[in-house]
């Protein structure tokens, strides 16, 4: 199983400190984050695409481009790439762009977003929300197969002919679909072949399992090699030297962000309370010392029987030396301890070349 890590990239006030993050010091921060993160020996890392204030990527590329410089083996991805308000043409390009920095070692984590400010923002409409998707995701796989490209749809103009470039190292760039536990949209990508990135944010995980077996259903009917069928794991989470170390270093920044979120949507505050009922081995959170974060990712392991696992730790705004640390430990011990336990290979990844 590949392990890795994600990161939304924010910046505002750290809530136990008072101090200012802005987006300069965030994204100097960030690369730092992802070189460390290859150099101990972590397979992926992930930039979400966000178009707010609290947030400091909007280019996933542009950054992810930065870290394919300053790193060698560890795997680019976007987390996501809001494909819905993008243009298909730019997103593959770019993303084909950080293939051949990388050596080709990129990969575009397509969803529709959990954010709506980038639709007014480039002039689409919400009623067409999963219909842009759709029809950006047929001409993005159509980009990623062919030099010269021919389609037609009815949200973006037809393309005739046109060559699209550059091309990536990879054939093909791979492509994942991130849900958020919609069962139309595990079926899409169990239907295309397209291997599925989860998010599990909230709630018992166990209860996640039928929507990844329905994605595996979906594939087998569709006639898909179900080695193919890759499924990814992404959750909330944090690594320190203690279970209650993690619990008081993450909470705040936490409790910050969902907070400030659940207050634009509806949702009453994050208590200690709601969060220690994450920590429970039922829970959501994978979150503790590195033994305990190891046990609770395998422990999901068996109910999804996942490829890949990518954690956020840096949610909100916490001191970049905790991050860094946060990361080692997560490589240096966690990481050894769940191959050990798997006693398996690293994943191949899904439609690059043999």
């Amino acid at each position: 199983m590949e392990l890795g890590l994600y990161t939304f990239a924010d910046v505002g006030t750290d809530p136990e400190t008072g101090r200012n993050v802005a987006p300069a010091e965030r994204l100097r921060n960030l690369i730092e984050e992802i070189e460390l993160a290859d150099q101990v020996g972590l397979d992926v890392f992930g930039v979400g695409e966000h178009h707010r204030a609290d947030y400091a990527v909007s280019a996933p590329a542009v950054v992810l481009g930065a870290a394919a410089m300053r790193t060698r083996n560890i795997r680019l991805t976007s987390a996501v790439s809001v494909l819905s308000s993008d243009d298909p043409v730019r997103v593959f390009q770019a993303f084909a762009t950080v293939d051949l920095l990388s050596g080709g070692r990129a990969e575009i984590m397509a969803g529709r977003g959990s954010f709506i400010e980038s639709f007014p923002l480039f002039g689409y409409d919400l009623q067409d929300y999963d219909d842009l998707f759709a029809e950006k995701l047929d001409l993005l796989l159509k980009l990623r197969e062919s030099e010269r490209v021919t389609w037609s749809g009815r949200l973006r103009p037809p393309i005739h002919g046109r060559g699209v470039y550059p091309r990536p190292v990879q054939h093909a760039l791979p492509v994942w679909i991130a849900v958020g536990g919609t069962p139309q949209s595990v079926v899409r990508a169990g239907t295309l072949g397209l291997p599925l990135a989860v998010a599990i944010i909230g709630g018992e995980p166990r209860r996640f399992a039928p929507l990844v077996e329905l994605y595996r259903e979906a594939g087998r009917r569709a006639g898909h090699d179900p080695a193919m069928l890759k499924v990814a794991i992404n959750s909330h989470g944090y690594v320190a030297a203690t279970d209650r170390a993690a619990a008081d270093e993450f909470f705040p920044a936490y409790a910050e962000v969902m907070s400030r979120i659940g207050r634009e949507r509806g949702w009453p505050p994050t208590s200690r309370a709601h969060f220690n009922e994450m920590l429970r081995p039922e829970g959501s959170m994978v979150l503790g010392d590195p033994a305990r974060v190891a046990d609770k990712i395998l422990a999901e392991h068996e109910y999804f029987r996942n490829d890949r696992f990518l954690l956020q730790m840096s949610l909100g705004v916490m001191p970049h030396d905790r991050i860094m640390r946060a990361i080692e430990l997560f490589g240096t011990k966690v990481a050894p301890e769940i191959r050990a336990a798997l006693g398996r290979p690293k994943a191949a990844v899904p439609g690059s070349a043999a």
